[in-house]
């Protein structure tokens, strides 16, 4: 009998271990949250939501949940328990619109953007919903700060305001500063554009409205492009050409990337798989949005 509860622990181990080993895609489709393997294979609808945002470890989910009164829309940030579909709301927050989950690198913590007294603030919480803080208060005389991205360090975070890029420690102040039309020129930022950094923390991966004509006649607005831009030299590098539209982008790994892209006569977005070189394009999911993937 002892050998039995041995083996099957062992079983029970093992078969957590290789769950959270294993990569996955999290992304959202028509107002619901999917997961699926890190090839595009074996997607799956999970929960009713929008911004899912991937553990580093691939065992939780924080979205968020869109729940509509008449005419009034009520979104908390959630996290999902992949496995068990253990769902917690954070229903404590002081604020009814909270948007934008983000993981710290540990796992631990999550970073969003919340409304309150008319402005949006950066919020902090414990992946269990307790410990909510503000990390930078929102002021209205000032842009949002959009975007927000923890830096591998965990103890600091990126965020933009469609004129600059910013570092900001976890009491919100200013640790760096960078105007997007200087590292980036004929390019801007607006609230939908993106931000993530590299698995080693040196780069960061831009989502870019650039001032260039589309010349496509099923596109309406800037031409989108992924840019990187490297902390330490501040070079940026544009990764997509012209021909390819490219955002909403997140590493794989220090050589590939995730985005989202349409081609000409798609009424859909797609996600693909590119390397950072430009070569390997792969359309993995089609029809879907928001794409982040668990830590290498």
């Amino acid at each position: 009998m002892k050998k039995i509860i041995v083996l099957a622990l062992i079983l029970i181990i093992s078969t957590v271990a290789a769950f959270a080993g294993d990569r996955r895609i999290a992304f959202e489709r028509r107002d619901a949250v999917y997961v699926a393997n890190l090839d595009g294979t074996a997607e799956k609808k999970i929960a009713d939501g929008i911004f899912p945002a991937i553990s580093p470890d691939g065992t939780r989910i924080a979205f968020n949940t869109v729940e509509k009164t008449n005419t009034t829309y009520a979104r908390h940030i959630a996290v999902l328990e992949i496995e068990s579909s253990k769902t917690t709301v954070f229903k404590d927050v002081p604020s009814t619109n909270s948007y934008y989950p983000t993981w710290s690198p540990d796992g631990k913590r999550i970073l969003f953007t919340l409304r309150q007294n008319e402005v949006w603030d950066l919020g902090l919480i414990n992946a269990d919903g307790t410990g909510f803080r503000v990390v930078r208060k929102g002021d209205p005389n000032e842009v949002t700060r959009y975007s927000p991205v923890w830096a591998r360090d965990g103890q600091s975070v990126f965020c933009q305001d469609m004129t600059n890029i910013y570092r900001l420690g976890l009491d919100g102040v200013v640790l760096a500063q960078w105007k997007i039309e200087k590292i980036i020129p004929n390019g801007d930022m607006s609230g939908d554009c993106r931000i993530d950094i590299s698995p080693d923390g040196k780069r960061l991966l831009l989502g870019i409205d650039m001032g260039e004509e589309s010349n496509r006649k099923d596109w309406d607005g800037p031409l989108p492009a992924l840019w990187t831009f490297d902390l330490d030299s501040q070079r940026a590098v544009r990764l997509t050409p012209k021909k390819l539209f490219g955002w909403d982008g997140c590493w794989i790994n220090s050589d590939n990337i995730l985005f989202l892209s349409r081609t000409p006569g798609e009424k859909e977005n797609s996600i693909y798989r590119m390397s950072t070189n430009g070569k390997d394009l792969k359309r993995l999911i089609k029809d879907a949005r928001f794409p982040t993937v668990s830590a290498p």
